[in-house]
């Protein structure tokens, strides 16, 4: 501390010094070098300019290039996939060549056809299609586009003779994963159609019918019924077309197609011209596929050829783009260390201007004030270092003094510690004891493995030699009874647990059963395990079968016994039903009445009390009453029935004719009231006067 103190009153006399030595010269000399730093710094500062000015040109042009590939590259995926839809085309092309049929449908209608052969016999009339397997064109392959525009659609159906030959051909074409199927029902044994030369557009073009040929009527008149074909035109070019379609006025006439698959019509004032589809296969009514197949595979070079001018140009702008991008990262490169650059004179520009500043004010003072205050910061520390050494020396005092307490506990440790070693001489004693014992028995296991390896071991390998003999021999005697009878027969026999005397005399009576089975019967073993083997899968399946029947039979009783329920309580809600409502028209004129209803042994028995009979009995049967009561019970119950059923008209036929006023009166006011309640139309026919009812 004493030297530290030295050092720093050292430090202050130099700065004196130092203070003493800055002069005008120093200070001139310090603004040139801040001139010259400033210039590094401008200098810098234009060059990052410069290089970022450049970095954003590189950035613009790559961006373009880059746009450039994009488009290079959906260029070539367009050429791509030309060149697959070509080449699918042709492959379908030359399919059609070895099989027509599958022009109008693919595979599919090939599974479809095999699966109508499969079910034939289901069929009334064998189904006709695809239609266009079925027609030819007559004057060559001129009119093959139009056509397909025209009727494209039909090509592919199928004609039935009615609806249940539809849906037995939807099933087949389910059978044959070919959906959304067009099926055209239509009456086979009707004749070609005759149409009248009033009915066809008069024009000297010929109409699609008159372009196509084929054996079967039904396919002609489908094509008539269902596409019109008689009244579609055909014309060579767009200009011929326009003035057929817009300017002549043809009657008759429904559309007009062009030779390349343009079609015209017109609704009223509005024309229409639509486009052929491009999407539709042209020509599959040709003759031959060969020059389609010619130009397909033309314009697959042609396409395969642009592809590879396409995928050179990519090449080049791939380059080109690596050198750009190349180009940018060198530039980012030299941009950051420009930065870095710049970064580094304003710094030092910053440092010499700081120092500068620092050494221009009048700091020497301060200095030597924070020197002097150190010092004396210094001598404190050390007087609190003397102080510290003070309680040093009091805490070594007391380290010795326990030192010595140690030292007396130690002693006193060792004196008690020698019963312990006692103790471990005596375990020692007995450790060496155990080792004679270990030794001795060792000898004894070597005595006892010299027994083993000469005694007993050859013995075991004797034992162990025959094992393998015998084993041996057990698994040829089993191959040997394998051949003559497998052992999952014996398993399936129930097993094997008698000796080979008995097999033996077993063996033997199978063999004279076999002779004289097989002399009644000269059918072969294997045959008669087929027919067994048939007959029991046979039995199977019908084992299935009738329990499958049994459970819709379960099910079916179920549904019986639940309607039978049903049933039955509908019956007694409707005796109580029709027992209410004779009552209720029955009391209308102080009568009383039950009907009784027997289902089982099918009798309905009416029951009535009339009020002035005092005995209370019931007449049981209508016979007893007079005319007109008579004639109002059964009016009542004639209601009775008409309130539980529904009808917009009802008829009365000489209801009240045993009546007398009085009872014709209700009657008639129960008739307009229940019509009334009903909203029906009723019809009286009585040889009374019903002016009651007009007046009511």
């Amino acid at each position: 501390m004493v030297n530290h103190v030295r050092r720093l009153e050292q430090q202050v006399h130099e700065v004196h010094e130092q203070d003493l030595k800055n002069t005008q010269a120093e200070e001139s000399q310090i603004e040139e070098m801040l001139m010259g730093l400033q210039q590094e710094l401008d200098t810098a500062n234009l060059i990052l300019s410069r290089l970022k000015e450049e970095e954003s040109d590189v950035s613009t042009s790559l961006s373009i290039k880059m746009d450039e590939m994009r488009k290079i590259s959906d260029e070539i995926e367009d050429y791509e996939k030309r060149h697959r839809e070509n080449y699918l085309y042709v492959r379908e092309l030359r399919q059609h060549q070895t099989n027509k049929v599958t022009a109008f449908g693919g595979d599919r209608v090939i599974k479809l056809l095999r699966a109508i052969e499969r079910h034939h016999q289901r069929f009334k009339r064998p189904p006709i299609g695809p239609i266009g397997s079925h027609l030819t064109l007559v004057n060559g392959d001129i009119w093959a586009i139009a056509v397909e525009n025209a009727v494209g659609k039909l090509l592919n159906a199928f004609i039935v003779v009615d609806h249940k030959d539809s849906l037995l051909l939807r099933g087949c074409a389910r059978e044959a994963n070919y959906n959304h199927l067009q099926i055209i029902i239509y009456d086979f044994s009707r004749p070609r159609l005759n149409i009248p030369n009033h009915m066809l557009p008069r024009t000297e073009h010929p109409t699609l019918i008159s372009a196509l040929h084929s054996d079967n009527p039904t396919v002609m008149n489908v094509l008539v019924d269902m596409g019109n074909s008689e009244r579609q035109v055909l014309v060579r070019d767009y200009e011929v077309g326009k003035t057929v379609a817009f300017d002549q006025r043809i009657p008759n006439l429904k559309e007009v197609y062009t030779s390349d698959g343009y079609r015209m019509f017109s609704r009223g004032s509005v024309q229409t011209i639509l486009p052929p589809n491009k999407k539709a296969r042209t020509g599959r009514l040709c003759s031959s596929f060969d020059s389609q197949i010619k130009d397909l595979e033309r314009d697959a070079l042609n396409i395969q050829e642009h592809g590879q001018e396409v995928k050179r140009k990519k090449r080049d702008a791939e380059e080109e783009l690596k050198d750009l991008q190349d180009k940018l990262q060198s530039i980012k490169r030299r941009c950051l260390n420009s930065e870095r650059d710049v970064m580094t004179k304003k710094l030092r520009l910053q440092d010499v201007k700081n120092s500068y500043i620092a050494e221009s004010n009048p700091t020497p003072t301060s200095s030597v004030e924070e020197l002097h205050h150190e010092i004396s910061k210094i001598k404190a520390e050390i007087q609190e270092k003397e102080v510290l050494l003070e309680n040093f020396q009091l805490r070594m005092n007391e380290a010795d003094a326990k030192a010595n307490e140690l030292k007396l506990s130690f002693e006193n440790l060792c004196e008690s510690a020698k019963g312990e070693i006692d103790a471990y001489e005596a375990a020692e004693n007995e450790l060496v004891v155990i080792e004679q014992e270990l030794r001795s028995s060792e000898t004894g296991k070597i005595h006892y493995e010299g027994v083993m390896n000469n005694k007993v071991l050859p013995d075991i390998k004797v034992a162990e030699t025959q094992y393998q003999e015998l084993e041996h021999n057990r698994k040829e005697s089993c191959r040997k009874a394998s051949i003559i009878c497998p052992e999952s027969e014996i398993e399936a026999l129930g097993g094997c647990n008698s000796t080979p005397e008995q097999l033996s005399a077993q063996l033997n009576r199978l063999n004279q059963r076999l002779q004289s089975e097989s002399q009644r019967y000269a059918e072969p073993i294997e045959d008669l395990r087929m027919m067994y083997d048939k007959k029991e899968r046979r039995i199977l399946r019908k084992q299935q079968t009738y329990e499958g029947f049994g459970e819709k039979l379960n099910a079916c009783k179920k549904a019986l016994d639940l309607r039978w329920s049903k049933f039955q309580r509908n019956a007694t809600l409707l005796k109580r039903q029709l027992t209410w409502q004779f009552n209720s028209h029955l009391g209308k004129k102080g009568i009383s009445g039950h009907i009784k209803v027997s289902y089982e042994e099918k009798t309905l028995l009416v029951e009535v009390k009339m009020p002035q009979d005092a005995s209370n009995n019931i007449v049981r049967d209508t016979r007893g009453l007079s005319g007109g009561e008579r004639s109002f019970s059964t009016l009542c119950f004639a209601l009775a029935l008409h309130e539980m059923t529904e009808s917009p008209f009802r008829a009365m036929d000489e209801f009240d004719v045993f009546m007398d006023a009085i009872s014709r009166k209700i009657s008639l006011d129960t008739l307009v009231d229940f019509a009334l309640a009903q909203g029906s139309q009723w019809i009286f026919i009585t040889p009374h006067d019903i002016s009651a009812v007009v007046m009511f």
